[in-house]
């Protein structure tokens, strides 16, 4: 009964697909062949294995297990606990099988999330370490918080940061602060710890910005419990920005995105010193084009461009629609030589295929205005600034790239 409808549920509602196994000789005969699994659900009492040996070999092929069981006294409890499972969900109630499915649906998603455990303590953050993985989590650390801002200012932030609150550097309310002002408040989740006693603390931290705090000494089933449930509540955040920073036409980011994560390019980059430049691309006689050949034509013209620059820029980086023809590059880490090079590439590429229009080919070409970031200013700056840079390339000729190293070389002729 319960493999029938637990199969079922995971397939149905999470869409996995699930393999059953009802006693241990078929489990045997099943991972001979394959241990290509995200995760294990078994029962401690496997028949053919009385005495969890079906845990152990499931650990020894290197799947991570979850335990459903009926049998689960303290001394079981603490045995297989040590083992560092996933988690456990007895069958001791009738929403048992809907726990598991909540279980199973977290750690797949926490599968899918990076956390940075901070800690001064080389104790304390083996601990935090080993307790993230155990579930799964991709984990980096950090023994300070001047080397977690470090972290965070990579590319590829983590989702959550796990911060104990008394650090060697700085006080854990002032790193929360930090990332809350450098990275905004829903792009990383934030979870302190503490063994302070004073219950003040906790409520000092949430107050200020953070997401969850959990009491030291852990409780390992309380840790998993909130660390998971807000790693699922992150990933579906996640999606929901995903969706709403798309433009719906051309499926690359939107005009809301690029300002938002712009400006956090451009900030990251200055912070280290970095050099980064901004670019606006616009697709010449654009109107003219819809006045001929219709919008559903221009509609066509405006994805193939799209395309075309995602697959030659990648996730080098940040590329965006701003409206009607208009397209913004934010080029971060290349000085603005670098950048010309690119965009120059950009130009080139646009204007050597013709695109494919009800069976005519349509010759696009593009101008861009280039802007080199030396300083902080407003992001509307920054833009305006590659905004007259766009209308110099125009009005020069159109199918050009115009910047400060153009207006040079212009003014010295």
């Amino acid at each position: 009964m319960f493999s029938t409808a637990i199969r079922y549920r995971l397939e149905q509602e999470l869409g996995l697909s699930v393999t059953h196994c009802g006693d241990m000789t078929s489990l045997r005969q099943l991972l001979e062949g394959t241990t290509d699994f995200a995760i294990a659900v078994l029962d401690l009492n496997l028949p053919g294995a009385p005495n969890g040996e079906a845990l152990d070999y499931i650990l020894d092929k290197g799947i991570p297990p979850l335990v459903f069981t009926g049998a689960f006294n303290g001394t079981t409890r603490e045995t297989v606990l040590a083992k560092n499972v996933l988690d456990f969900v007895l069958k001791d109630n009738p929403s048992a099988i809907q726990q598991l499915v909540v279980a199973v649906d977290k750690i797949l998603s926490g599968g899918r999330t990076s956390v940075l455990a901070v800690s001064s303590s080389d104790e304390a953050r083996a601990e935090l370490v080993s307790l993230l993985r155990a579930q799964q989590f991709s984990v980096c650390e950090a023994g300070n918080g001047a080397a977690a801002l470090s972290l965070l200012d990579c590319t590829e932030q983590p989702d959550m940061v796990v911060t104990d609150l008394r650090l060697a550097d700085m006080d854990g309310l002032e790193l929360l602060a930090t990332i809350r002002q450098c990275h905004g408040d829903e792009r990383i989740r934030v979870v302190g710890v503490c063994d302070d006693p004073d219950r003040i603390v906790a409520a000092r931290f949430l107050r200020a910005g953070g997401d969850e705090f959990i009491q030291k000494p852990f409780l390992v089933e309380e840790f998993n419990s909130r660390i998971q449930h807000l790693a699922a509540i992150q990933k579906r955040v996640q999606e929901l920005q995903h969706i709403a920073a798309r433009d719906f036409l051309t499926d690359i980011y939107n005009r809301r995105y690029f300002f938002e994560a712009g400006q956090r390019l451009v900030d990251q980059s200055l912070r280290r010193g970095e050099t980064v430049a901004i670019a606006i691309l616009d697709i010449d006689h654009f109107k003219r084009l819809n006045d001929t050949y219709g919008h559903e034509v221009g509609d066509t013209v405006l994805k193939v461009v799209a395309r075309r620059l995602k697959a030659r820029i990648g996730d080098r980086f940040l590329l965006a629609r701003l409206g009607g023809e208009e397209f913004g590059v934010i080029f971060q880490g290349v000085d603005l030589d670098h950048a010309l090079e690119e965009s120059e590439g950009l130009r080139e590429q646009l204007a050597a295929e013709p695109i494919d229009a009800d069976g005519e080919p349509l010759t696009i070409t593009v101008s861009i205005g280039l802007a080199e970031i030396s300083g902080r200013e407003t992001f509307d700056n920054y833009l305006n600034a590659a905004d007259q840079f766009l209308y110099m390339a125009k009005h020069a000729g159109r199918n050009r790239v115009f910047s400060e190293l153009s207006l040079m070389t212009a003014l010295a002729v």
